[in-house]
């Protein structure tokens, strides 16, 4: 699982790449994302045919949060994948 460093101060985009998981002719259709905890917040978040963004802010000093981005593509298909914020204070 990737893991990412964030300032607990920084607001940073993080994109999810769904290039290699989408066949030819299927694009995403709707993308959620959820953290597993308040103290991270899901500022804004976006979706093209082949990928997702999500901005995050927050956080706590040594702490790490799990993100997970979900996603239904036009053919149906459902999937979800993670990584790991770890916020550190630089």
């Amino acid at each position: 699982m990737k893991q990412f460093i964030k300032d607990p101060d920084a607001v940073l985009d993080y994109k999810m790449d769904w290039t290699a998981w989408l066949n030819e002719t299927d694009i995403i259709v709707a993308s959620s994302w959820k953290v597993d905890s308040d103290e991270i917040v899901v500022d804004s978040d976006s979706f093209t045919d082949t990928d997702a963004t999500v901005w995050l802010s927050g956080g706590l000093n040594r702490k790490k949060y799990l993100i997970t981005n979900s996603i239904e593509t036009d053919d149906g298909r459902k999937d979800d994948r993670s990584f790991l914020i770890k916020c550190l204070e630089q």
